[in-house]
């Protein structure tokens, strides 16, 4: 049998997401066959498996901290919202129907056996798992129906971390708190405490540790410094918490729209990374000035977002720009929005609608979500800001419910042998595609950051071509030795190892 560890937190955004991989990172490093699993994830941040499945984007990510190809049986339900109330209900990687908040909630018991039976699928191949819950474990008006904090716990019979935010304030009485409304047999389970995002002086810490421990009985198993570490967000309440916000200025600005509906922002990770340039999110029309490419990323809820730019008047603003001439590229149901049309007929019933107009395509929705990988090559473009890129490899995934068709005449922006995907301009100053992951290609992107510096009257980046799968790497090795350094792992080797159920 597997040894297993869960980590639950006080609150979302506590930093469960990052520490599961870097434990992944670290069991992986010590010649462990590790495996990460959250049953239950709400997130508009997916990826997709080498078999075409979608899962969350934080298990992909944990997957690859640990050595292995993502398996869509380590997420085997994801949530991914497109209203306050409502969410597409994605079970083993396929659609499964739609729900609002208080159906899905009614539903969740018809799940249980199914997330054991994967789970205990998963666990019987590897050495270690490393499960990961969601939001906090004391919300006790779900408490009855849970599948992914306590109720996980037990399907699995294993023991659980208990991880708290300083940053935020308050870390004592969200761990006290936590624990005691818990029931008897759920803090049994709890076997440690970990502290998160501590900035400062860890002896000014140290009365309360010991105070802590003393009233709950639980130890402090470390407490880790704030982090400057590169690693992908689980959703987008890193976005709404401000945390790309204070980025020092560099050579390229390049502006995100913040769509309300925003998903798949990971995909803008690479471009942050470049030594060159500072990526800013967007959610007002005068922060799209001074910007080098406009940049309209994926979304959940296409024409709810489309009316929200126009709404705010962010189209406006985007339309003033591009005809001051800054680039404007699209990614997915950013594509879709930089259309002259889209059609839904499927989802809303709205029918016919006015795309902003740049790109000369025509979107349909469709009932079938298409979820594949992909590889191929940038097409050959006469001119604009792809134009050196043609012919540079890309590689990425595809998720999305619309298939858009180009009017006679109009560039391809990417083809996949036989396939074409994507537009570009006739100017070559807008271009859209599906391709999620087009960033990661470093050949590509450096040629099309290059393209924008000599637009500024800059030079060629006189630094390396970024290897992004390599960096990562770096940034995983550099989260794991920063947990040994903070956090007593021997002691989760040993909680893991003497754990047994009641």
């Amino acid at each position: 049998m597997s040894l297993s560890i869960m980590l639950q937190g006080t609150a979302s955004d506590v930093g469960k997401s990052t520490l599961v991989a870097g434990l992944c990172r670290i069991f992986y490093q010590d010649g462990h066959r590790t495996a990460p699993f959250k049953s239950q994830n709400m997130a508009l941040n997916s990826g997709i498996t080498p078999e075409g499945k979608e899962m969350g984007r934080a298990q992909v990510f944990q997957a690859e901290a640990a050595g292995i190809a993502p398996d869509v049986r380590m997420n085997p339900i994801l949530l991914k919202p497109t209203s306050d109330r409502n969410a597409q209900i994605i079970l083993m990687g396929k659609v499964a129907s739609d729900m609002d908040a208080v159906s899905y909630h009614d539903y969740k018991p018809r799940l249980r056996e199914t997330v054991r039976e994967v789970y205990q699928s998963l666990a019987a191949e590897y050495d270690v798992m490393v499960l990961e819950g969601a939001g906090s474990p004391a919300e006790i008006n779900l408490r009855d129906r849970d599948l992914v904090n306590m109720g996980m716990a037990e399907l699995a019979q294993c023991p659980v971390i208990l991880v708290a935010d300083i940053d935020r304030g308050g870390v004592f009485a969200a761990i006290y708190g936590t624990l005691a409304l818990l029931q008897e047999h759920e803090r049994w389970r709890v076997k440690g405490v970990i502290i998160n995002k501590f900035r400062g002086d860890l002896a000014l810490l140290t009365s309360g540790l010991k105070q802590i421990e003393a009233l709950t009985g639980v130890p402090v198993l470390g407490v880790m410094p704030w982090l400057d570490v590169s690693l992908e967000d689980e959703d987008g309440v890193a976005l709404q918490r401000g945390k790309y916000q204070a980025v020092p200025a560099r050579a390229l600005e390049i502006a995100v729209i913040q769509l309300p509906h925003i998903s798949n922002f990971t995909d803008f990770n690479p471009l942050a990374a470049q030594g060159d340039v500072r990526v800013r999110y967007v959610t007002s029309p005068a922060q799209l000035t001074a910007a080098d490419l406009l940049l309209l990323p994926g979304s959940k809820n296409t024409l709810g977002d489309l009316h929200w730019l126009r709404e705010t008047g962010l189209a406006d603003a985007l339309l003033a720009q591009h005809q001051a001439g800054t680039p404007v590229m699209g990614i997915c149901g950013g594509y879709q929005m930089l259309g002259r049309t889209i059609i839904d007929d499927v989802e809303s019933g709205f029918g016919e609608r006015p795309g902003l107009g740049l790109l000369n395509v025509t979107t349909r929705f469709a009932r079938e979500k298409v979820t594949t990988r992909v590889s191929g090559v940038a097409a050959s473009v006469p001119c604009g800001m792809l134009q050196p890129c043609s012919q540079q490899p890309v590689s990425g995934y595809e998720i999305h419910m619309g298939e858009t068709t180009l009017a006679d005449g109009v560039t391809p922006m990417l083809r996949f042998g036989e396939r074409i995907d994507g537009a570009v301009s006739e100017d070559g100053q807008v271009a859209g595609c599906y391709l999620h992951g087009l960033f990661d290609n470093g050949a590509f992107t450096r040629a099309l950051l290059d393209a924008l510096r000599k637009r500024k009257g800059l030079g060629p980046w006189d630094g390396d071509v970024m290897d992004y799968a390599v960096y990562k790497n770096q940034q995983f090795d550099c989260l794991a030795q920063s947990m040994r350094d903070h956090i007593d792992i021997a002691r989760i080797y040993q909680i893991m190892r003497e754990h047994k159920e009641h």
